[in-house]
């Protein structure tokens, strides 16, 4: 008989480690399963630890990765007196049928030597994963469940002391911990300092449990964006980069590497990407894996670098982030930028630089303007019309006119972020025009056309700051901000998006004067001296 103990794992108990001892020292035939019924007599030839999500690391719903994890296993179970068996099992996503995947993963991985069913195997579970077990047949040993019905348990389950060292700054001192926590996992979160990394994680309100910014994003749209626009990226910034240690923070799927590691001269280089969501980070893993980088000296990491440092201070010549600062405005807070921006200039060596591409806002974003919006060249019917899925909306707003498509920005604009979008209709010799700030204005002409990721872009501002305000910011921390540095309008933005679909103007003695259309993005390359 074997004992089948799925689970995330990040974290082992005392009550694991006695509840697996009764089992082995008094016999099978001495536990019952969920129902009640007594299990058959027999020895116990072996504890199979799945692993779940295994893939996955460096994220609240689990900050540790499979390595770790199987260490404190072994830690864990050694002096048990049987055979332990560890595999990882990587998330797939929502499967009805993730137990018979489990099982069919472990016989592969052991070369067939284990085939669990229900004729040989018992299933070690307190928590609902044992209603994917229980109707292949398996009996389920419930551990710290006491009452299916409401899964109340009588005893701290691991994730609740992972949830209470998340949030204890003197964890080691704390008696709920103490009592619950055993001694192999406590040896291995001291050793590896992973309380700071769970707190890190715990704090961070800006990234979602499963380590991503956004849920509402489509990541195949999203890596065809990057890669198209990669050599673009590079193109601009190819000539500003200091050779040694180079890191890209938001490397996405690791376009930019990849072409800086074809520049013969950064051929001596290490490449260090650090990417938060796990979508993107598994692609970069994948990319090196299929030997896609020329420099074998690539290196990434998922990680958050908005409240904690990506690497070591005064160790980089170049960091190099693009599209992400207005992300952490969006999505984190003014502070959590500001924290981003010195950290930056942490990790610097002196002479190091910053290479920071993004969009930026007008100088005079509080401007009164007028914007005339076509009205032709789509439909005006049913503007707020309500989506059930991410794809029917775009469908609907692909085919809105401009201007009804304006109305449906200002409603759904930041609204969760409660900020509204200040705007009137006036007619001028017989025109219609909206008046409105040339901030909103912006904003709006930026992100019009966004109709794949609408939800998503709803939440981001690409105005906050001008490029005067970027450059004072830098200048506050230390940085010194090099003279090619420059905010400009995407001309392609404005042939192929504004042209013909909107046109703005200031209003002077009566008459209308045609507004030049404002800054799109920036350049910005900050050196620490």
């Amino acid at each position: 008989m074997y004992l089948l103990f799925p689970g995330r794992h990040q974290l082992l108990t005392n009550f694991q480690f006695h509840y697996l001892s009764g089992l082995l020292s008094n016999g099978l035939h001495t536990a019952h399963d969920i129902h009640g019924k007594a299990l058959p007599a027999g020895d116990i030839d072996a504890i199979v630890f799945a692993v779940t999500s295994a893939n996955h690391s460096n994220t609240r719903r689990n900050p540790l990765p499979f390595y770790l994890r199987a260490l404190a296993i072994r830690e864990f179970t050694a002096t048990l007196g049987v055979p332990v068996y560890i595999y990882g099992i990587d998330d797939v996503g929502s499967l009805s049928n993730f137990a018979t995947y489990t099982l069919k993963r472990i016989r592969h991985e052991s070369d067939g030597q284990l085939d669990l069913h229900a004729g040989n195997t018992a299933v070690i579970c307190s928590t609902p994963v044992l209603e994917m077990y229980e109707p292949l047949g398996f009996p389920i040993l419930p551990a710290e469940l006491t009452d299916r019905r409401t899964w109340q348990h009588h005893t701290a389950l691991p994730w609740d002391v992972v949830e209470k060292i998340a949030t204890t700054d003197a964890w080691e001192d704390d008696r709920y911990i103490h009592d619950h926590m055993h001694p192999s996992s406590r040896a291995l979160w001291q050793q590896y300092r992973l309380a700071n990394k769970v707190q890190l994680l715990f704090r961070d309100t800006m990234i979602g449990d499963d380590g991503d910014i956004t849920t509402t994003r489509d990541y195949n749209t999203y890596v065809r964006q990057m890669d198209t626009i990669a050599a673009l990226k590079y193109t601009d910034t190819a000539s500003y980069i200091r050779p040694g240690r180079v890191g890209d923070i938001g490397c996405a799927v690791g376009s930019w590497i990849k072409l800086a590691c074809d520049d013969v001269r950064l051929r001596e280089s290490d490449f260090y990407g650090i990417e938060v969501a796990r979508h993107l980070f598994d692609i970069c893993q994948q990319r090196k894996h299929n030997g896609e980088f020329k420099n074998p000296f690539v290196f990434f990491s998922q990680r958050n670098a908005v409240t904690g440092l990506a690497f070591e201070p005064n160790s980089m010549d170049t960091i190099h982030t693009s599209s992400l600062t207005h992300e952490i405005e969006s999505y984190g807070s003014r502070a959590d930028l500001l924290v981003f921006i010195r950290n930056r200039y942490a990790e610097l060596r002196s002479g190091g630089v910053w290479i920071n591409r993004d969009v930026v806002g007008p100088e005079d974003k509080h401007q009164s303007v007028l914007m005339k919006l076509n009205a032709a060249d789509g439909s005006n019917d049913d503007v707020f019309k309500a989506a059930e899925t991410r794809e029917a909306l775009a469908q609907h707003l692909e085919g809105l006119s401009t201007a009804a498509r304006f109305r449906r920005f200002a409603q759904d604009f930041r609204k969760k972020e409660r900020y509204t979008l200040a705007y009137e209709d006036v007619e001028h010799q017989g025109e219609r025009y909206v008046r409105l700030s040339l901030g909103d204005a912006c904003e709006f002409m930026s992100r019009k056309d966004y109709t794949d990721n609408w939800e998503s872009e709803m939440h981001e501002t690409f105005t906050f700051w001008s490029f005067a305000d970027w450059k004072h910011a830098l200048e506050e921390v230390g940085f010194t901000v090099v003279s090619a540095s420059k905010a400009y309008v995407n001309e392609w933005i404005v042939n192929n998006r504004l042209v013909g679909k909107v046109a703005l103007f200031t209003a002077q003695g009566g008459e209308l004067m045609p507004l030049n259309y404002p800054v799109t993005n920036m350049l910005l390359l900050a050196e620490k001296k």
